[in-house]
């Protein structure tokens, strides 16, 4: 373990500033759209004055008034923790517990590292997002999660992120201490492969974990939604209503998956509450994003970032100065994952 002191140098004050501004600016992006929306609050655009009634205007201005103000709130919270983690000494206490059971520097002990690290982060955001779903969904009746399924989809979540994301950690960090000059071009492909793996396994396998699917029953819907999947040339693995009204009234539509194993999923309180030409509707704008290759250009520019942030690694894997700047005495692979995605977002 190293244990010079770290110490504050013109990476720390320019980590600082960007932190401040990004902040800054999405306090001043939300409180421009909350400003807008409480100006417009007292009367129905006049394009859907014959179908919307005031009241319920107002319901969704304020249920929107209310989620951005807690977004605020979150903004504030994922900057304190920034600093935290960072120039705070928050990664390097949790690599110095780390270091009390596995060997400093090894794979095992880098891993244990990103995951105490995420582990924190999931911490802090918890009572931020029970508060969400318990208290602003409740208030205004959307709510349907109970304290049980909430534990539940918690716990199949870390499990689920354990399963997929210890192995890919485990190989980041070895071809980062081990492939080389270009370990950066190897994780690259690694990353890009487990995102495409990831695309066709979430719909067949991780989906239906947490909801149930079934097929959408013949009728007046199914008939519009196939018509409508003919003269778009989409062609989809199935059909499907998924019971998401055991968390939420909320109603939706999405296309989950890639390739051949891209299904077409409408939640069941969409399904009950609109007529058949109104789902219609929904899906036309979801398969607006498929015509114009929104997830296609999506994961492209995903790969193109990781393509040239990769790189950006290798430099500061030997540079003392990023460590030090960032609030980390011991230089390592994983601290350098970590402080490098903490300070690009």
């Amino acid at each position: 373990m190293d244990l010079s002191p770290s110490l504050p140098n013109a990476l720390t004050w320019t980590f600082v500033a960007a932190l401040a501004l990004a902040t800054a600016t999405r306090f001043w992006l939300a409180l421009r759209q909350m400003r807008h929306v409480a100006a417009h609050r007292a009367a129905v655009p006049a394009p859907f004055s014959d179908a919307i009634p005031l009241r319920d205007h107002q319901k969704a201005a304020d249920y929107t008034l209310v989620k951005a103000r807690f977004g605020m709130l979150f903004v504030f919270v994922e900057a304190l923790l920034a600093l935290w983690l960072t120039v705070g000494g928050l990664i390097q206490a949790l690599s110095d517990v780390c270091g009390l059971w596995l060997a400093p520097g090894s794979l095992l002990h880098g891993t244990a590292l990103l995951l105490s690290i995420f582990l924190v982060q999931g911490l802090v955001g918890l009572p931020l997002t029970a508060y969400r779903i318990f208290v602003i969904e409740e208030r205004f009746g959307f709510n349907r999660m109970t304290v049980g399924l909430f534990v539940a989809d918690l716990v199949k979540q870390t499990l689920v992120g354990l399963v997929l994301g210890v192995p890919l950690l485990l190989a980041l960090l070895w071809l980062m201490e081990q492939a080389g000059a270009y370990w950066w071009l190897y994780a690259w492909v690694v990353v890009v492969a487990f995102t495409l793996f990831m695309q066709m396994l979430v719909p067949t396998v991780i989906m239906p974990l947490f909801n149930k699917f079934t097929p959408l029953p013949d009728g007046d819907l199914k008939a519009k939604v196939a018509a409508l999947l003919e003269r778009t040339g989409f062609r989809t693995k199935g059909l499907f209503v998924m019971d998401g009204s055991k968390r939420s009234s909320h109603g939706n539509a999405f296309f989950a998956g890639f390739g051949r194993a891209k299904r077409i999923v409408l939640f069941d309180t969409l399904v009950s509450r609109l007529q058949p030409a109104e789902v219609e509707a929904v899906l036309a704008h979801e398969l607006g994003h498929y015509k114009l290759h929104h997830i296609v250009k999506g994961m492209l520019i995903t790969s193109a970032m990781g393509f040239v942030m990769l790189p950006v690694l290798g430099p500061v894997l030997d540079g003392p100065w990023f460590y030090r700047g960032l609030g980390v005495q011991d230089q390592s692979a994983a601290a350098a994952l970590a402080l490098l995605l903490i300070v690009l977002s």
